[in-house]
């Protein structure tokens, strides 16, 4: 026998509690890194983030508006390996997405500096995206909306 009542819509509500989450929100992202100090200058000087804090050669954390970026180098506690021998490794494929303004511009400007591209900017209904390198092959989408 259904002890919930039947709403408007025909979904059941249900006397049975929703469960709790336990996350609290999005703290940031980790990215695995070979140099910490290398891979600050990066995002501050290229990219713009701002320090919040470093404990070198181990650990720095930059940021840029909300988003939060640790950087785990060799040695931090982020970075040990897992129970099982596998090592926590830069690069892959998984990413974060940066918001720019003028895609094409913006990469100009970065390929004059000497930034490494994995792609050419590629155009779909949502925008414009390219992927961006980090010194360590960590890698970081800029994207443009579409209008």
């Amino acid at each position: 026998m259904n002890q919930g009542k039947e709403t408007s819509a025909g979904a059941q509500d249900s006397s049975e509690k929703e469960p709790q989450s336990f996350v609290l929100g999005l703290w940031g992202v980790r990215y695995q890194v070979k140099d910490v100090t290398r891979s600050v200058a990066f995002y501050t000087q290229q990219l713009g983030f701002k320090l919040d804090q470093k404990n070198l050669p181990a650990f720095a954390q930059v940021s840029i508006g909300n988003f939060k970026l640790i950087l785990s180098g060799p040695g931090a506690s982020g970075s040990r390996p897992m129970p099982d021998g596998r090592k926590q490794e830069p690069g892959g494929w998984n990413r974060v997405i940066l918001q720019v303004a003028d895609l094409p511009a913006r990469t100009e400007a970065l390929k004059k500096a000497g930034l490494h591209f994995r792609n050419q900017m590629e155009v779909g209904p949502g925008g414009k995206q390219i992927q961006l390198e980090d010194p360590d092959g960590n890698p970081i989408e800029l994207f443009e909306p579409a209008r």
